[in-house]
């Protein structure tokens, strides 16, 4: 853990990494709040796939930043996990 909060120091240095870095900021806050949850709910991705009926390959790709779920989704997600879907523009 320290290796990576140390290479993410040094990189965000860089002022053009800096700017993409922050651009993915609210997916990397989206993915980890979807892992957390699910694992708070003592729920494999399979057991999560299952209650949303889709596949545990969907949830995968979600968790590993590799997929762009509509909201429609999202709101699925969130309400298998026992949580409220909110979307704000600060």
């Amino acid at each position: 853990m320290t290796d990576w909060k140390n290479l993410r120091k040094e990189l965000l240095k860089d002022p053009e990494f800096k700017v993409e870095y922050e651009k993915m900021q609210p997916k990397f806050e989206a993915v980890a709040a979807i892992i957390e949850a699910r694992i708070k709910k003592g729920l494999t991705q399979e057991a999560l796939a299952r209650k949303i009926r889709t596949k545990q390959s969907a949830i995968a790709r979600i968790e590993s930043g590799n997929a762009n779920p509509s909201v429609e989704f999202l709101q699925k997600l969130a309400e298998a996990l026992g949580k409220k879907l909110v979307i704000q523009f600060k």
